[in-house]
């Protein structure tokens, strides 16, 4: 795979020319590699029914980075619900802002201003807005039904994803959390790449472990960047054609309709697309474009490297 010097350069001395401003058209639907086959005939089922618009007079604000898939979660259930709501990028160096909020530097933060009422947590903030009737009908998301296998099917990706996504997150220079050189340097302190684990990449505090330099991160991160990807693309489409088999449907993963099963899978397939070259089985590619109209976020295909 052939990088840009700018890209690079982007990753190690974070040129300010090599960003952009974010692009409105990276939600449009785009051309994706060819679909491979399904070893299994597609089910039919129901969409998920949006209820009406919900508009508050003061809209709720939810905090995020772009990237994070616990707040991906958050944003595609106000989407589901159609709670229109204000969506706060904060940069990944900002410790104050989340600090003011809740105490410590923590995302998604979510922000009721008419109430004067702050939460974080994900999965407690989507409990939230499903249980109470002035954010629509309530109950509409299904409960988690314990999806052992695609749990399974998450863990045997984790490194390849990490070693794939975390480079291409900070290296677009379309990421509203990346958008000055504090905020990659943040991640990219903060944040491992394979085979390095977490302990020995950010230190433990102590003088015997300070953890790697950051001179030395920020290389890996470039080297990560300018490997050829081909081998670990062909070893991922072939886990896609694993996980499409355990998806139920293009409209939901788990039989009954969507749940929180979808919320998280989702959430965590979604960073995918920001690599380039990946080949999505058709049912587990449209399971991707559906959900992503549906919750009205924006995949990343147009920001591909």
């Amino acid at each position: 795979m052939k990088v840009s010097l700018s890209a690079l350069l982007l990753l190690a001395v974070g040129s300010a020319s090599a960003f952009v401003a974010p692009s409105a058209s990276f939600s449009r639907p785009v051309a994706v590699a060819p679909a491979m086959s399904m070893s299994a005939a597609p089910v039919e089922a129901t969409p998920f029914a949006k209820g009406e618009r919900v508009v508050m007079d003061d809209l709720p604000v939810v905090y995020v980075y772009d990237h994070c898939p616990f707040c991906v979660r958050v944003r595609i259930a106000l989407g589901v619900k159609n709670i229109k709501h204000t969506v706060q990028f904060m940069a990944n160096d900002d410790v104050p802002t989340p600090t003011k909020l809740v105490g410590k530097k923590i995302a998604p933060i979510f922000e009721i201003p008419s109430d004067n009422f702050i939460m974080s947590e994900s999965l407690d903030i989507i409990a939230k807005i499903d249980s109470e009737d002035r954010f629509g009908p309530t109950g509409a998301i299904l409960p988690a039904t314990g999806r052992s296998d695609i749990k399974a099917w998450q863990k045997s990706v984790q490194e390849l994803l990490r070693t794939l996504q975390r480079p291409r997150y900070v290296a677009t220079g379309l990421l509203p959390e990346f958008q000055q050189l504090d905020g990659r340097h943040a991640f990219i302190k903060n944040h491992q790449l394979p085979p390095y684990e977490k302990k020995e990449w950010k230190g433990d505090g102590t003088d015997e472990n300070p953890g790697m330099p950051m001179d030395e991160k920020l290389a890996l991160y470039a080297e990560a960047m300018a490997r050829d990807p081909t081998p670990m693309i062909e070893d991922l489409n072939a886990k896609l054609i694993e996980l499409d088999d355990l998806v139920y449907s293009e409209h939901h993963c788990s039989e009954g309709g969507f749940s929180l099963d979808d919320i998280d899978l989702w959430a965590r397939l979604r960073s995918i697309t920001v690599v380039k070259g990946v080949q999505w089985p058709e049912k587990l590619r449209a399971y991707m474009q559906n959900l992503s109209e549906l919750g009205d976020v924006p995949l990343y295909d147009e920001m591909a490297l």
